[in-house]
């Protein structure tokens, strides 16, 4: 191939002028993504435990995201620190009481952090203000629960197993009352014995009461209920007397309210 033919150079020219096109907007779009073409403010806070957080991570409030993680650095064996920058145009909403936690991008997507929302009477966050951070809940600590969780399922399934294992044997006395006939037809008959014990009371009752000895006692008993009746209705007619009355002063007086 000629190379200085002129078609060769006029290729040449658009293969680098399509080349620094791509690599302008591929910068165009990692700038917007990283925010390195809009203003910002810096805001820190600090971790025990970053959780594979990275420089670069996306900040996100309300849903949004609004910023990236500029800087992580070990402050001591007990504490990290991370720097991050928030857009300007979002700064009237992130207030001093925010609070930072680390999330992720789905169930096993790229870390990221996650800016609560804070109190409405709260001041503005100011630049390179430190915020309050909520610790991450770590994989291996969800897994150990769940696996002290599936040990209790199994020993609770093993107990159940158990006891339906007796009560189908016929032992305990559950199992005896569902598979020993004898047991039940005892309870029916005890049920029967119980009603009848019943009904010999209230004859006995009713012959009591026929007694001379005990029939004044009774009538007394007869008297004194029927009184307390007596009396509970005229309390009851009283009240009703007062708020007929009450309600018939009250109509009088709307009705010289309207009057006037």
């Amino acid at each position: 191939m000629d190379t200085h033919s002129q078609k060769f150079k006029i290729r040449l020219g658009l293969f680098v002028a399509g080349g620094l096109a791509l690599f302008v907007l591929a910068i165009f779009i990692i700038g917007k993504q990283k925010n390195l073409f809009s203003p910002v403010f810096g805001l820190t806070t600090t971790f025990y435990n970053v959780s594979g957080l990275q420089v670069g991570n996306n900040i996100r409030f309300s849903g949004i995201t609004v910023g990236t993680v500029d800087n992580i650095r070990i402050v001591n064996d007990s504490t990290v620190k991370v720097d991050m920058l928030i857009r300007k145009d979002v700064k009237k909403f992130i207030k001093s009481d925010c609070e930072v936690a680390i999330g992720s991008e789905g169930l096993i997507g790229d870390r990221l952090l996650v800016i609560s929302q804070g109190s409405t009477d709260s001041p503005m966050a100011k630049e390179g203000q430190h915020l309050a951070s909520a610790e991450p809940v770590e994989m291996n600590d969800i897994m150990a629960s769940l696996k002290v969780t599936a040990g209790n399922a199994e020993i609770i399934s093993q107990e159940v197993a158990e006891i339906m294992y007796k009560v189908n044997s016929g032992r305990g006395t559950l199992g005896r009352l569902i598979q020993d006939t004898s047991i039940a037809n005892n309870l029916s008959q005890t049920m029967v014995n119980i009603k009848r014990s019943s009904k010999g009371l209230d004859e006995n009752m009713n012959a009591a009461k026929e007694n001379f000895l005990l029939r004044g006692y009774f009538r007394r008993q007869a008297e004194a209920a029927e009184e307390k009746k007596h009396e509970a209705e005229k309390i009851k007619a009283a009240e009703l007397k007062k708020k007929a009355k009450e309600d018939k002063q009250a109509a009088k007086q709307k009705a010289k309210d309207e009057k006037k």
